[in-house]
């Protein structure tokens, strides 16, 4: 007997003729990615509940463990499952849900592990909802009783499933924090109001197959494939904010063209408020990126840009003025404000004074890109609560002290007056607390930097190791080396780094909690998709069990 089964066929074929003859379907549900003894009781006992035992995994691209998870493939994990004796058919589910094999197979228990017996401890929220279609469907839900392993674990450690200083790292992260503190601060996000203010960028994806270098010039030739466009730029920000609480609302000022106003509410309209001021002389930001892909895997490759972003930005009068009414009533019932300046001319100084006075809580993020190098500095702000930003934009802030990133980024953390982080790519990031520089006792214990009146031409500065063990100061690892494009991964670290500080975590958690959201944006094409909490949590999840 063929044990690996499409949808279709059980549901035509097999579901009918096992009905006939009287037999009782038990259903297992998983990802199986590395089968172990758990598994093997848990699959047992569910055989001995009913007469015939069907195991279903969740297809690769629909498993929500992290990137470069599952460890194996489909076809492997299908057949591991097809070789145990107690299995009678194997299925593979396409989808986030278990809907569709619950649809085809109907079953007549839906057997779990003792440990999603309560509901409300299901991480991604979707027990409630499996229950409640089994029982459509005339089933119900059955749990099995053994001791719990973890094939998460063993992939983790013993098949060298995360890099080595992340597994260091999440040594020391368990003995401090838990699950229970994750989710903790995700409700008390859900709570919060958030407004999200700044640039809509529209990100145009060009998709190219490069022949060569043209022979005529120094330009590469392409052929066309396929373009896409995605909602960037503080869209972008807001979209990852909305996964985690409903109480969104994004205000900016765009152009008044009718096919971008169309894709704006059609994008965002169900997921947040939209306060938007309509400019009749200057568009909505374009970016155009065009790009190659990787031959042999999903890495893409960026080869030209044009935008359509005006050298001087100044918006008309009224329009300019329609905005600073809005926000400033929107600042009064708003908890926490998530600014985002891009420099492409809507956060004026007027605006910036405005919302550094009024908002309640202030989480920073002041990019520097190709139109605005050098002249959109994160120190021309005196306040914030949290803030985020890259090595680029910390050098130019304070180039001279880039030698010892800790110290600049100490100096910025005082300047601002609050904690935040600094994003590293491949390296990882920093996370501060929010104390100042002369706060930090380690630093003031180095009798050098305090003797030396030209700090930027000090040798000893170099020397001195109680600057790098300033406890303030925490540490992330990458936690993935697998890239599909970095765009969107400082806005995703940003968004849930920032509402995790907003929502009263430690410094520590809201550097790991970014540090996912980052590693997911960055196998994420552009702003295609929004890093969704559920995704969030389940990595947390993954990290956690070392």
């Amino acid at each position: 007997m063929e044990k690996i089964v499409d949808k279709i066929t059980f549901r035509e074929e097999t579901r009918p003729k096992l009905k006939k003859e009287g037999k009782t379907i038990a259903l297992c549900h998983g990802v199986f990615d590395l089968v172990h003894p758990g598994h093997i009781i848990h699959l047992q006992q569910a055989k001995q509940m009913a007469d015939i035992l069907v195991v279903s995994i969740t297809a690769a691209e629909f498993v929500r463990k992290g990137p470069g998870r599952p460890y194996f493939n489909d076809e492997m994990r299908l057949k591991v499952l097809e070789a145990l004796e107690c299995v009678d058919y194997v299925m593979l589910s396409e989808g986030y849900t278990v809907d569709d094999i619950v649809e085809s197979v109907e079953p007549d228990l839906y057997i779990k592990g003792e440990e999603y017996a309560k509901e409300s401890d299901d991480i991604t929220g979707k027990m409630t909802a499996e229950r409640e279609l089994v029982e459509q469907h005339g089933g119900k839900v059955a749990y099995t009783t053994g001791e719990v392993f973890s094939s998460t674990k063993l992939i983790n450690t013993a098949l060298s499933g995360l890099p080595e200083d992340v597994i260091r790292y999440m040594e020391g992260f368990v003995t401090k924090y838990s699950m229970e503190d994750i989710k903790k601060y995700a409700e008390k996000a859900e709570k919060l109001r958030v407004l999200v203010v700044g640039d809509v960028i529209i990100d145009k994806y060009t998709y190219c197959i490069v022949h060569g270098l043209m022979s005529k010039d120094t330009g590469y030739s392409s052929g066309l494939e396929y373009s896409e466009q995605y909602l960037g730029g503080a869209a972008a920000v807001a979209r990852h904010l909305s996964s985690f609480t409903e109480n969104v609302t994004l205000m900016s000022i765009v152009g008044n063209e009718e096919e971008m106003r169309l894709q704006l509410f059609d994008g965002l309209a169900d997921k947040m408020r939209l306060k938007f001021t309509y400019s009749s002389e200057f568009p909505t930001i374009i970016k155009h990126r065009y790009l190659t892909r990787n031959a042999k895997r999903e890495e893409y490759r960026k080869i030209f840009s044009i935008n359509n972003i005006p050298e001087t930005v100044r918006y008309e009068k009224e329009a300019g003025e329609a905005f600073r009414r809005g926000l400033a009533e929107k600042l009064e019932e708003s908890d926490v404000v998530f600014l985002c300046d891009f420099g492409h001319g809507l956060i004026d100084e007027e605006i910036r004074e405005l919302i550094q006075e009024k908002a309640k809580y202030l989480v920073l993020n002041c990019q520097t890109n190709s139109t605005n190098y050098g002249m959109n500095i994160i120190t021309k702000y005196n306040r914030a609560d949290a803030f985020t930003l890259d090595q680029k934009e910390l050098k130019l802030a304070y180039p001279l002290d880039m030698a010892e990133e800790h110290f600049a980024l100490a100096k910025l953390s005082s300047h601002l007056g609050c904690g935040g982080w600094l994003t590293r790519g491949s390296e990882g990031a920093y996370g501060i607390e929010g104390r100042s520089v002369h706060e930090c006792e380690d630093i003031h214990e180095c009798k050098d930097i305090h003797e030396c009146k030209d700090i930027y031409k000090c040798k000893d500065i170099h020397e001195c190791k109680d600057i790098h063990k300033c406890k303030d100061i925490h540490e992330c690892p990458a936690f993935t080396l697998t890239v599909k494009d970095t765009v969107g991964a400082g806005d995703a670290f940003y968004s849930i780094a920032g509402l995790y500080a907003a929502a009263g975590a430690p410094t520590e958690l809201g550097t790991f909690m970014g540090n996912i959201a980052g590693a997911l944006g960055a196998n994420i094409v552009g702003n295609k998709e929004a890093v969704e909490k559920v995704n969030v949590l389940k990595y947390a999840a993954t990290l956690l069990n070392i």
